[in-house]
């Protein structure tokens, strides 16, 4: 059984639009860093910005410069579908490391990202940079009928991406690529498309002829990444489903070119 401890609301001083709710819902992505916390959701434009350690409302830093409709079907056929955050270590240009947040890939309108500056006590500094994914996402496209991009840690020098099945098609994986050659890429208007260093295929199991399939993943200091999943009785990417259940798990490198499962918490509905 998991166990819950609630760290606070994410409520938000002024929301994107006066018809959006004074708290971000359809949250996908969290990282921490220092007394900060830094989440996105896939049906939002905007980075919310909330402390960990005072309850007053959050924040939101646009990332994009569209405008989303209200209306809950249309709203999700033009989302960005912000999936995946994660903390980027210092490099060139970002001496005090960045966030960088990622759309799934699944729809032409889904192959976005961002880059935030950080500056040295963790705080957003300066405007995001928009990224086009086009680089990274053409061969994910070649090697995945469904793609679905749900999570992102970096580890060392790679950048791991975890790809998200369903019901029809239950091809999880975790893709790797070189951190430094994909925010070269990423940040970069003449890109050629980057293939990744390794796609490694995992079957999460089944739960009532469900599969688990990846949401979320963050890393460990020692290497090792926690992830979640979902038994999402579903057949695609883009349609939700009922969830027949939940997981929290571990995945450590067995060897240089593949991934093991060391253990899961799972919970049903």
């Amino acid at each position: 059984m998991i166990t819950f401890t609630e760290m606070r609301a994410l409520t938000i001083a002024a929301a994107a639009s006066p018809k959006r709710p004074l708290h971000l819902s359809a949250a996908s992505g969290l990282v921490s860093v220092g007394s900060t916390i830094y989440v996105v959701a896939d049906d939002e434009l905007h980075l919310g910005v909330f402390s960990k350690d005072l309850p007053k409302p959050g924040r939101l830093v646009r990332l994009f410069e569209v405008v989303l409709p209200d209306n809950k079907g249309a709203r999700k056929r033009m989302k960005p579908d912000l999936e995946a955050l994660t903390l980027v270590p210092p490099f060139e240009n970002f001496p005090h490391g960045a966030l960088l947040a990622l759309g799934s890939g699944s729809r032409p309108n889904r192959g976005r990202g961002a880059l935030v500056a950080l500056d040295s006590d963790g705080t957003v500094l300066g405007p995001p940079r928009e990224l086009d994914m086009y680089p990274v996402l053409v061969s994910l496209h070649e090697a995945f009928d469904v793609l679905n991009i749900e999570g992102a840690v970096i580890v060392g020098d790679e950048l791991r991406l975890f790809q998200r099945g369903n019901k029809g098609q239950a091809n999880n994986a975790i893709i790797s690529y070189s951190v430094w050659d994909a925010l070269a890429a990423l940040q970069s208007s003449k890109s050629d498309p980057i293939k990744p260093t390794a796609i490694n295929r995992l079957d999460l199991g089944y739960i009532s002829g469900v599969p688990f399939c990846f949401t979320d993943a963050t890393a460990l200091a020692n290497g090792d990444m926690v992830f979640c999943a979902v038994a999402e009785d579903t057949e695609d990417a883009y349609r939700d489903g009922p969830c027949r259940s939940f997981s929290r798990s571990l995945a450590s490198s067995a060897t240089d070119e593949s991934f093991a499962i060391s253990f899961r918490y799972a919970m049903s509905r």
